[in-house]
């Protein structure tokens, strides 16, 4: 690769130490954003442009361990009453969905989604030989394997088998493990509006005529993958700016997350899988308080994404799936909270979601070390999401056959 001080665009040109030192950032970026082996890069160059239609799976992490019992609550089990005299969600206050089980009151702005059939819980989700740990549990849901040997995300192996390192999104300044791999890292996007290629003043033409230089080897798979990156970029803000919001999203940080995922999936750029997070759920004291604000944060950022995609017309091609690292002990602490636990919840909203509840409650009279004992294992539930939502292999990306509720319609 010619390098750019010997570039014919700088030749004879008055360019100072500093502008060259910023034209090998820029350059450095571009290898960052597109690294991997030459034929991977002939991959994503090929394809990264998806065609319009593509589905795409929206991830949502309740950081810190969200209590499963009081999110999806079994309001006729005496147990769970008895073993929380001071956190329990009160019979009457219960959203009702089953005979025996009702959703906290502060996800009322989801019930319009359960009674259309497409909102879906569920239950007792973990993995075997449970950890308590949030960074070793994290790091177990993000890469799909209770081992901990894996270092690859699930959804960054996922990428690689598609061959497009931006077929994926995080939304947030720091990407988690999920969407990593040795080869590269998926785009983390701190703001769709700053989701673009930035040049140095005075650079473009100079790094756009590098661009246009005639390469082979590695080079020209570099340079290829590089002009498509910057297609891509540049696609995404022409397509924001049209973007016109179909729904109020509430104030914060979680629906500003959403609403940069619906501008994304309104960009058409073939985003599969979009990532976001909601941290506090690590709820050791004053329980109600912190929970029921959580709740409330998440039902109405994920209420008002829905019917933005629903006014984009978008909402037939967008599920979304969230999950918590563990859940909480059954019993309540001395400090109104719970305690690191193991199996807990998941749930999936979408119009492309069978609704209901997915698997049996959890038994509260027959526990492990006070903890609700698994019956799903989390892979399952990804399983179902990548073959019969994304059309993908699972096996290839979580490496096994994983079985799990058909939640997925």
């Amino acid at each position: 690769m010619t390098t750019p001080t010997d570039s014919p665009a700088l030749a004879g040109s008055e360019t100072t130490s500093t502008t060259r030192r910023d034209f090998l950032k820029l350059s450095a970026l571009a290898l960052a954003a597109t690294s991997g082996m030459p034929g991977f890069l002939a991959r994503a160059a090929a394809q990264a442009q998806v065609q319009g239609g593509a589905k795409t799976l929206v991830v949502v992490q309740l950081t810190g361990g969200n209590d499963g019992l009081n999110t999806l609550v079994p309001f006729t089990n005496g147990a769970y009453y008895a073993a929380r005299p001071n956190i329990a969600i009160p019979r009457k206050d219960v959203l009702g969905v089953t005979a025996d089980l009702g959703m906290h009151p502060a996800l009322r702005p989801l019930m319009g989604l359960w009674d259309a059939g497409h909102l879906a819980w569920m239950e007792n989700v973990g993995y075997p030989n449970p950890n308590r740990s949030h960074f070793a549990s994290m790091a177990i849901w993000h890469t799909a394997d209770p081992t901990q040997a894996q270092r690859d995300g699930w959804i960054g192996r996922m990428a690689e088998k598609i061959g497009d390192p931006f077929c994926a999104s995080n939304l947030g300044a720091t990407g988690p493990q999920a969407v990593r791999t040795a080869r590269f890292a998926l785009p983390s996007i701190d703001s769709v509006d700053g989701f673009q290629v930035k040049l140095p003043a005075g650079l473009e033409g100079a790094f756009d005529a590098l661009l246009a230089a005639p390469r082979q080897g590695e080079a020209a798979y570099l340079s290829q993958a590089t002009r498509q990156m910057m297609r891509n970029t540049a696609r995404v803000q022409e397509n924001v700016k049209k973007y016109r919001a179909g729904a109020t999203y509430p104030e914060g940080r979680f629906a500003t997350q959403l609403r940069d995922a619906a501008r994304l999936i309104a960009a058409g750029i073939g985003q599969r899988v979009i990532y976001v997070s909601l941290g506090g759920f690590d709820t050791h004291a004053g329980q109600r308080a912190e929970q029921d604000e959580l709740l409330g944060t998440l039902a109405g950022g994920l209420s008002a994404f829905h019917a933005d995609l629903k006014a984009q017309g978008l909402a037939d091609r967008v599920i979304v799936m969230g999950f918590s690292e563990f859940g909480r002990r059954v019993a309540e602490n001395d400090s109104a909270g719970t305690d690191h636990g193991k199996g807990s919840v998941m749930f999936a909203l979408g119009e492309g979601v069978r609704g209901g509840v997915h698997g049996s409650s959890p038994d509260l009279e027959t526990l492990s070390d006070g903890d609700i004992i698994y019956r799903q294992d989390f892979r399952g539930v990804y399983a179902e999401a990548l073959e019969r939502w994304l059309g993908l292999s699972a096996r290839e990306i979580l490496g096994s056959e994983f079985t799990g509720p058909r939640w997925v319609a």
